[in-house]
């Protein structure tokens, strides 16, 4: 039986310490705040990097490099047969793009799975990998397993200021305005490849009922039923625990009987929306025949 390795990034939401007990590595996600290198979970806290924002420092994302990137598949081959490397969404940043012709020198034994996934749904597709690989299954199955797999997930996100989007030139300053002067809340969906527009709210309240709604939909119509054994529900949030304690307790009473897992949001997303949002998801259960 071949013995498999699992590898993902920051962006799923799984931090080092995580990452030890559960048995798998964590690439942390490169940052250069007004022009110094950092690395998520590294020597960038999620608190460093929101006083960062804050005081209106010079954020700007990148990827792993492939030095990073191969060092630790090399390292992980001495001790594994194979690596399942499982990166944020490829609609999303270019490093799995990159990590895939990187594996193209590795003969097949590191699969490089591009599901569209990132946050909460990342790290869903971390355990899902993790428990096929203990139960025996190959490197190439458990990615074609979860590619099979990419569509069976939801995600909305409710922004608290158009700020960080107009700054990341992601809208005009114009509609920026408008949007302030309005006290609009936009709510964003993730479905597949990228971070698109769904909605607008005056107030957080419309906001969520307005994913909640959407989110039930896609249980209903696209995953076969809002029911606990059939799909895991799934928070994250920027910068205000104590606000997302409260809409957890919301979504629980929503949702009576799902354990919900809820998370910071990775901040190679979080640079681009800024604190005070929230997020809800959803990905139907994995069923292996």
């Amino acid at each position: 039986m071949s013995k498999v390795a699992i590898v993902t990034d920051s962006n799923s939401g799984i931090t080092q310490i995580q990452a030890k007990e559960l048995g798998i590595s964590v690439i942390p996600m490169p940052f250069m705040i007004d022009d110094k290198s950092y690395f998520e979970d590294i020597n960038l806290t999620q608190e460093d990097f929101y006083k960062k924002l804050a005081e209106g420092a010079d954020v700007i994302t990148s990827q792993p490099s492939p030095e990073q990137v191969i060092n630790l598949w090399d390292e992980l081959l001495k001790e594994y047969d194979e690596i399942v490397h499982i990166p944020m969404s490829s609609g999303l940043s270019g490093a799995c793009q990159s990590a895939l012709m990187l594996s193209a020198d590795y003969n097949g034994k590191v699969q490089v799975v591009n599901n569209q996934r990132i946050s909460v749904t990342q790290r869903q597709s971390v355990i899902d990998a993790l428990r096929l690989a203990k139960e025996g299954t190959s490197a190439v199955k458990i990615k074609e397993i979860l590619e099979q797999d990419k569509f069976n997930s939801s995600i909305y996100i409710m922004l608290d200021t158009l700020y960080y989007l107009k700054k990341g030139g992601r809208i005009t300053p114009a509609a920026a305005a408008i949007g302030t002067l309005l006290k609009l809340k936009p709510v964003l969906q993730i479905q597949g490849e990228k971070l698109d527009a769904f909605s607008k709210a005056r107030t957080v309240s419309q906001a969520k009922s307005t994913m909640i709604n959407a989110l039930r939909n896609d249980m209903e119509v696209r995953f076969g039923g809002a029911d606990k054994d059939n799909i895991l529900l799934q928070m994250a949030y920027t910068d205000n625990r104590e606000m997302a304690e409260r809409i957890k307790e919301e979504l629980e009473a929503e949702f009576p009987g799902f354990d919900i897992h809820m998370d910071p949001l990775s901040l190679s997303v979080s640079c681009h929306i800024g604190p005070g949002a929230f997020g809800i998801a959803c990905c139907k259960k994995l069923c292996i025949e």
